[in-house]
């Protein structure tokens, strides 16, 4: 026999080798196996096991502990019972997965009916709650006057204001950058502290296509309601502090 040098744990590995090597599905085990086939120490342990496990088959079984092993169901399998929905840890699951499920339910709701540039105007609608008169520059004309002031000074196009809000007079308005750096006008009219928006439609990742729709959408956001449209590339939208019944009459009937 050669002198086999094995690491710690090779060694424990090896003494609780089962004897065919068939049942093992360790890998460590297979490998310090391996390791230790030509030593001295493995041969005796090896046919130590085999001896004592002849033994064991040869030793007779009486008659009355063989009854005990008839059945295959040695271990009765636990039932559930309802006393363990009152355990606090399974309460407690229940609980958060309930919340979990009423999450994604009322995020399905709030945006069932989103289209392209929603998230967007709902930033917006949060401008419009934040901005304070101040900000505008002072304007006093029709807002649909300030579609080619728009394109002078700025050279935005066709961020004209749609003839259902055309003629309301205006007090101020100003341009500027949203986070994601896009061009957006803002118009403050009188008619109920209004708030207009003119914006760059959403477009497509991959053709750079502007996305359209059709007709009058509504968004709402923290109290503020906004209805928007696309046309050209550009959305606009009238935003006011209210409901959306507070728009309905000032859009048409093909509001979607």
């Amino acid at each position: 026999m050669k002198i086999v040098r094995l690491s710690r744990r090779q060694r424990l590995l090896a003494n609780c080798a089962p004897i065919s090597e068939e049942r093992m599905n360790d890998r460590a085990m297979r490998a310090a196996v391996f390791c230790a086939r030509g030593s001295h120490e493995f041969a005796h342990q090896q046919s130590f096991d085999r001896a004592v496990a002849t033994l064991v088959r040869n030793v007779p079984v009486p008659p009355e502990i063989e009854e005990w092993f008839s059945s295959e169901n040695l271990v009765p399998r636990s039932k559930w019972k309802w006393k363990m929905a009152k355990n606090p840890a399974v309460l407690a699951v229940a609980i958060a997965l309930a919340v979990i499920a009423g999450v994604f339910v009322l995020q399905f709701l709030e945006h069932r009916h989103d289209f392209p540039g929603a998230e967007a105007a709902r930033k917006l609608l949060m401008a419009a709650a934040s901005t304070r008169s101040v900000l505008l520059d002072p304007v006093r004309t029709d807002a649909g006057a300030l579609g080619d002031l728009f394109f002078m000074k700025h050279q935005l196009e066709h961020y004209d204001v749609p003839p259902e809000f055309a003629d309301f007079r205006t007090l101020g308005c100003r341009v500027f950058d949203d986070d994601e750096g896009h061009r957006v006008a803002q118009i403050w009219v009188i008619e109920k502290g209004m708030q207009f928006f003119l914006f760059p439609a959403e477009r497509n990742a991959k053709t750079g296509a502007a996305l359209s729709f059709s007709g009058w959408r509504h968004v709402e956001q923290e109290g503020w309601t906004g209805v928007v449209q696309e046309r050209n590339g550009v959305c606009f939208m009238a935003a006011l502090h209210g409901r959306e019944k507070d728009l309905t009459p000032y859009v048409s009937k093909t509001k979607e």
